[in-house]
């Protein structure tokens, strides 16, 4: 939940690992992604705000008052007829919960490509 408990996230599927972004906007939001699919096993609830990119593909969902980054939206459905979310693991409660998930990294500034893994945890990102 972000700073005032206003806006929070719940994921209702084990998170097996979790993604650094080097994208203009996630490394100014300095976050840590997990993803999951809307009304399949994650959720973003309270007052948000959000911001959606020049691009038109994503909307980053804050909490009006405190300002604390809380999700991303995609702006459209897969063929599944799914929304891709990801919740900022920044905001748990309990950091301790997910210290040991590996950090997958993800070039979205130049090659829109995983990058290799580094065998980093969120406790190394994080502590």
């Amino acid at each position: 939940m972000c700073l005032c408990e206003a806006v929070h996230w719940k994921f209702t599927a084990p998170i097996e690992s979790v993604t650094a972004c080097n994208c203009t906007a996630c490394s100014r939001y300095g976050v840590l992604w997990a993803y999951g699919h809307e009304g399949v096993d994650v959720s973003v609830t309270g007052p948000g705000k959000s911001y959606i990119r020049g691009s038109k593909c994503l909307e980053f969902v804050f909490c009006g008052e405190c300002g604390c980054l809380a999700a991303w939206k995609s702006l459209t459905l897969n063929k599944e007829g799914k929304r891709r979310v990801a919740v900022n693991v920044r905001l748990i409660e309990r950091p301790e919960m997910i210290a040991d998930l590996p950090i997958d990294h993800f070039d979205g500034l130049n090659t829109f490509l995983d990058r290799p893994q580094d065998h980093r945890c969120v406790k190394d990102m994080w502590y």
